[in-house]
């Protein structure tokens, strides 16, 4: 993802509802100015304006999202971004984000990852969107997920344990 990668990401169960909450999920670097873009146009098919959740660990939202420390596990609310130069690709136009707060009691995996990118960037953002293209459901199975990765400009697939590049 800090190399400028969009990332499919598939992991454990479905999830419910109509969010990607981190088991079905298109990844890219909130810090890049064009990932928004790059999803909208070359992955999911949509229109350019349309923004992208970040997700946050819990115990950073604060520092970069309006949240007076009430967590946003489900992408609820729509926020003011404390720091919306860091993260142009995590923000709507008027510096305000749907944020997606994550703990590894409720995101494991996923929250790792959060965790992780933050500590190698030192800005612990990276923007969530559901693993589907515009019109079609969020994917299923494995065989959904490498059947959307083929079909699309994601660079990387990481199906459980597997990661998966094109070359």
């Amino acid at each position: 993802i800090d190399q400028g990668k969009v990332v499919g990401w598939f992991q454990g169960g479905s999830e419910l509802g109509p969010r990607a909450l981190g088991h079905r999920s298109i990844l890219g670097d909130a810090r890049d100015p064009d990932m928004k873009d790059k999803i909208n146009n070359k992955v999911k098919h949509r229109e350019e304006f349309r923004p992208f959740a970040p997700a946050v660990p819990l115990e950073d939202a604060d520092a970069w999202f309006e949240l007076s420390n009430h967590p946003s596990p489900y992408m609820l609310f729509s926020v003011k971004c404390k720091q919306p130069e860091l993260i142009p690709s995590g923000v709507h136009i008027d510096d305000t984000s749907r944020v997606q707060t994550v703990t590894k009691e409720d995101n494991g995996r996923f929250y790792q990852l959060v965790r992780r990118f933050g500590d190698k960037t030192k800005v612990p953002v990276i923007i969530n969107t559901s693993f589907n293209v515009q019109g079609q459901p969020i994917v299923e199975s494995p065989a959904d997920a490498i059947k959307c990765f083929l079909k699309t400009e994601i660079d990387v697939l990481v199906l459980e344990n597997y990661v998966v590049e094109k070359k």
